[in-house]
């Protein structure tokens, strides 16, 4: 991945987050995409924080933007790796995080992790 696909890749998917357009949201998952993330183990109740799925990753999703209405984030930078990203921002309670993101040989994310500031 070179740094102008990851920068394209970063300006994407925050665009599709801060529209709340769940179908642009879910456009880079693999299927068979797993999310670890600590929002997830309090939203899901669940404490390993793990999301196994695209059906799971958007249902998930939905009830993020339900309990988060007003959700909106701001992009800080993007790391480049060799087939993956990081994406470092500030959500509406400007909450710094940072997200893992590693990419299958056709694009699609197959992994997410999580980072949120105290």
């Amino acid at each position: 991945m070179t740094d102008t696909e990851a920068r394209d890749f970063a300006r994407e998917w925050i665009a599709a987050w801060n529209s709340h357009d769940l179908t642009a949201i879910m456009s880079p998952y693999a299927p068979d995409v797993v999310l670890t993330s600590p929002v997830a183990a309090r939203l899901l109740g669940d404490p390993s924080g793990t999301v196994a799925g695209k059906k799971a990753l958007l249902d998930y999703f939905r009830r993020g933007l339900e309990v988060y209405p007003d959700l909106i984030f701001t992009l800080i930078d993007v790391m480049c790796g060799i087939s993956s990203v990081v994406l470092y921002y500030t959500n509406q309670n400007k909450t710094q995080t940072g997200e893992l993101m590693e990419f299958a040989p056709d694009g699609k994310v197959v992994r997410v992790v999580a980072h949120y500031s105290s």
